[in-house]
């Protein structure tokens, strides 16, 4: 058996141990034949936790870090700059905008979906944006900066919004969500979510192929047929699919893009048609992980999956910094 389906191997064994251990863990702790067997044995209260509560967090857990995962391997093999990550193109912020008009305007409090779909409205608007400011030009530093100017745009409107919230309650409400959070999502959450996501990481996966010619160069690329402005609207359309619905139902949930491709990269190589579906992998399994670190960390309140998730990656992300500089001195 080879290298990379040896990890794939691996990453599937360890999510599924990690799926059942997140069915396990919460504010009271259950068996897993307990768990297993409460939809035969007529045992309603643990078959409610496991429908309502456990499954849909592990679910969305699992589908959110796959996203993130691959979203990240191909941006930075579409940027060829190791340091991009979905963050990168601006949906997210977007989306977050998007839900935090939901929270302003009062819609979360009378439709039960508005947040997650105020999320999703924003992601699919920076998403038309990111393709008006970039039509006609396949130049990678236009959709830099055009990530910078949606997230600038996007971040000061969530700060004016929150400047402008009408009490200090509304105001939390708001910041704790940004934070990331897997805690109360339902299967409406999950079925509004997934089926973006899989779009998403099936049209990154399509441009897989494309992006391993784009390694050589864009020159090079189009002497062998690739239409390099056709593969970044792939790539732009696939992240915003695959993340944004992420963030319209969880929050912010960062450094998963940027760390999962560096951590598979050594044993699987940096060819995108390897890579990406390893990071799809390797994504659900680092963000399911995290979850339940959170449930298991000792404090008052159950931690943000955001923070877990910074305070895992910003020293990674700090140590890859240090070593390009190294690299280019």
């Amino acid at each position: 058996m080879s290298a990379p389906r040896r990890i794939a191997v691996l990453q599937i064994a360890a999510i599924v141990a990690a799926l059942l251990a997140s069915l396990t863990v919460g504010a009271a702790a259950i068996p897993l034949h307990t768990l297993l067997a409460a939809p035969f044995v007529g045992d309603a209260d643990t078959w409610l936790i496991l429908r309502e509560i456990r499954l849909p967090r592990a679910l969305l857990a699992l589908a959110i870090g796959a996203g993130l995962g691959m979203s990240g391997a191909a941006l930075q093999a579409l940027l060829r700059n190791p340091l991009a990550e979905p963050g990168v193109v601006g949906i997210s912020s977007t989306a977050a905008f998007g839900a935090v008009l939901a929270f302003y305007s009062g819609l979360s409090y009378t439709l039960p979906l508005a947040l997650p779909l105020g999320g999703l409205a924003g992601a699919l608007a920076g998403t038309l944006l990111m393709l008006r400011l970039t039509r006609g030009t396949g130049a990678s530093l236009a959709l830099i900066l055009a990530g910078v100017a949606l997230t600038t745009f996007a971040s000061a409107g969530t700060s004016l919004v929150l400047s402008l919230a009408p009490n200090p309650y509304a105001a939390y409400e708001i910041i704790f969500w940004l934070m990331g959070s897997l805690a109360d999502r339902s299967l409406a959450h999950v079925a509004l979510a997934v089926p973006f996501i899989v779009v998403g990481l099936a049209l990154l996966m399509y441009a897989a192929r494309d992006l391993e010619a784009l390694a050589l160069g864009e020159d090079s690329a189009r002497s062998l047929g690739v239409d390099v402005a056709r593969l970044k609207l792939a790539v732009v359309v696939g992240t915003a699919l695959a993340v944004g619905p992420g963030v319209a139902v969880a929050g912010f949930i960062g450094f998963v893009g940027l760390l999962v491709p560096h951590a598979l990269r050594p044993f699987v190589g940096a060819r995108p048609a390897r890579l990406l579906p390893q990071c799809a992998l390797g994504g659900a399994l680092a963000t399911l992980v995290a979850d339940i670190a959170c449930r298991l960390v000792p404090t008052l309140g159950e931690l943000k999956l955001g923070i877990v998730t910074a305070l895992l990656g910003a020293p990674f992300f700090l140590w890859l910094l240090t070593r390009e500089r190294s690299l280019h001195a």
